[in-house]
């Protein structure tokens, strides 16, 4: 039986969010989604539950372990609860509007996932996210960057953000000059993921590749570092245009970026998301944090299972960790003593409202702390009129 301690306890990983947090949170919400229709975005919400043939449908396919499934109680359909909301929006872009323009799509909601990324972290994440639909170009993908950044920045943390740079082309234009089986794919990619420099040296002897590709394939985890790396790479990458496609669309990037003064680390060999994107992928790291604040990239194939694979590029961010080195406003609040019943305090009290002020009720028979509830002046009657004081 459950002590009293116990039935208040939450899962591992989902956590309640207090007024002074949620502040927060949403006074950067706000900002952002403020900030994002300036830019053209448009804002949607996709639902939290859908029927699960959908939800994994195509890219989604990748979070089936990270997704919660239930059964409808009206159908008995299996359904889940979203563990990443991308996949629904590009389903959006592809089947429900249809556009020929570029399609400039927003979002802020929870998502739910079955186990989080990291020991410690959330399970329930407050993603925010961009997503550009109907270009494929470094135009749109620097776009994207640029108002991640800008996201960053209001944030208060651009300044701290190193932006991690790589671009899955370049492991895929090795590949083509490879006679590998799909399975082998797979395994070179897991290695690659995981950087096991011992284990790649292995898969490499054990195979007759032509001995370019295999110095190259040898070589690429490990061209990480400053922009200069980038000649290094068209060096080692020189036999191989696909890869070397990749590298001028990554150098386009890193050269502007560098130019704005942003701190960046490009890693050649990054294959994160590897089925899911289809060329530049970034991510935005704090000091002293193992997971990034924010992480996107180019993903051209996504509406290919709804019959429309438009070119795509965005980024997404837990709001919460996003806010969680952000400070909420002081709460500014007028306490004020009176009865709606009483016309004239009634009239004041919504003249104040509507001037922007915020107004809490001193109710009867409660404690009205000032402190507790806000407030640092006052609104009391001085005969006739009713006027504002400071609370000393």
């Amino acid at each position: 039986m459950m002590n009293q301690e116990e039935q208040w306890l939450l899962p591992d990983g989902v956590e309640e969010v207090l007024p002074g947090r949620a502040r927060a949170i949403e006074q950067l919400r706000r900002q952002t989604l403020d900030l994002y229709q300036r830019w053209g975005y448009e804002l949607v919400f996709p639902p939290l539950i859908e029927f699960l043939e959908s939800l994994l449908n195509g890219a989604g396919r990748d979070l089936e372990r990270e997704t919660f499934k239930i059964t409808d109680q009206l159908t008995g359909r299996l359904m889940g609860v979203r563990a990443d909301i991308t996949p629904q929006v590009a389903r959006m872009d592809a089947h429900s509007l249809r556009r020929s323009a570029p399609s400039r799509l927003c979002y802020c909601s929870s998502a739910l996932r079955t186990r989080p990324a990291v020991a410690g972290a959330t399970r329930l994440p407050y993603q925010l996210g961009v997503e550009l639909f109907g270009h494929a170009g470094s135009d749109s993908d620097l776009e994207v960057m640029t108002l991640l950044l800008d996201t960053l920045a209001l944030a208060g943390v651009a300044d701290q953000v190193v932006l991690d740079l790589g671009h899955v082309g370049l492991f895929r234009g090795l590949l083509d000059a490879c006679d590998l089986s799909d399975a082998e794919q797979g395994q070179l990619e897991d290695i690659y993921v995981r950087k096991a420099r011992v284990e790649l040296d292995a898969f490499l002897a054990e195979r007759d590749l032509p001995a370019p590709a295999a110095r190259a394939l040898a070589a690429l985890p490990w061209l990480a570092g400053g922009i200069g790396i980038l000649d290094q790479a068209r060096t080692l990458l020189g036999d191989f245009p696909g890869a070397l496609a990749a590298l001028d669309e990554l150098a386009v990037l890193a050269g502007v970026l560098d130019a704005r003064g942003v701190q960046l680390h490009l890693d050649l060999g990054e294959l994160r998301g590897y089925h899911y994107h289809t060329g530049c992928v970034f991510a935005a790291y704090l000091p002293g944090e193992s997971e990034p604040v924010a992480k996107g990239g180019r993903y051209d194939h996504i509406g290919e299972v709804f019959g429309r694979a438009r070119p795509a590029t965005g980024f997404s961010a837990d709001l919460k960790m996003l806010a969680a080195r952000t400070d909420a406003a002081a709460l500014n609040g007028i306490l004020a003593e009176g009865s709606l019943q009483d016309a004239g305090f009634a009239d004041k009290v919504s003249a104040l409202r509507d001037a922007g002020e915020r107004v809490v009720l001193a109710l009867t028979g409660a404690d009205n702390d000032p402190q507790e509830l806000g407030c640092q002046r006052r609104l009391v009657q001085d005969g006739s009129r009713w006027v504002i004081q400071d609370i000393s």
